[in-house]
């Protein structure tokens, strides 16, 4: 495993590879979501069955707006009252988004962080992320660099940084309804 400066982080995501970074509780693991062979290297580093369908990370509202429904909708306020923060919505997709991304729903789990290194890392990437627990599915997640090495072999590198103030993994609500799904 290498540890990474935010200029070899967007490199190695804008090759197509998988990268850790630290977010608002826990590391996720990364990628450019737009990139198949990217994502299909996230989901078996992770273990993870497509169908599971992954979260987008934003530094910004506009990074995502292409993607989902969100303005002049009814729960419009509430998601944006929430962010940036460390609130994940579900929102119903705009146009069709890869299967890879949604699972095949119609709709698509998306967060704007308040994590200063997951902002720059989209910023400087130009447009969100994906975000997952860096873990095995169904494993604790990592909480460091070091426990990324562990975990993944030293087949992921990491972007090192400290967490956010987050002691769980962040909330995720269904946005039409209101309902908290974690």
């Amino acid at each position: 495993m290498q540890k990474l400066t935010l200029e070899q982080a967007v490199s190695k995501l804008k090759a197509g590879e998988v990268i850790a970074y630290p977010t608002e509780a826990v590391f996720g693991l990364g990628c450019d979501p737009f990139n198949p062979q990217a994502v299909e290297k996230l989901l078996h580093v992770k273990q993870r069955p497509l169908e599971k369908g992954v979260i987008l990370i934003a530094s910004e509202i506009e990074q995502i707006l292409p993607l989902v429904k969100l303005q002049n909708e009814p729960w419009q306020a509430r998601v944006e009252a929430s962010w940036p923060g460390p609130v994940t919505w579900v929102l119903p997709v705009k146009n069709e988004l890869p299967e890879w991304i949604t699972g095949g729903r119609d709709s698509v789990a998306v967060r704007v962080s308040s994590h200063p290194l997951v902002g720059a890392l989209c910023n400087e990437f130009a447009g969100p992320l994906i975000s997952t627990s860096a873990n095995l599915s169904g494993g604790e997640p990592a909480r460091s660099c070091q426990e990324i090495d562990q975990i993944f072999s030293g087949h992921v590198d990491c972007l090192d940084g400290a967490l956010g103030e987050l002691s769980q993994p962040t909330q995720i609500f269904e946005a039409v309804s209101g309902r908290r799904l974690r």
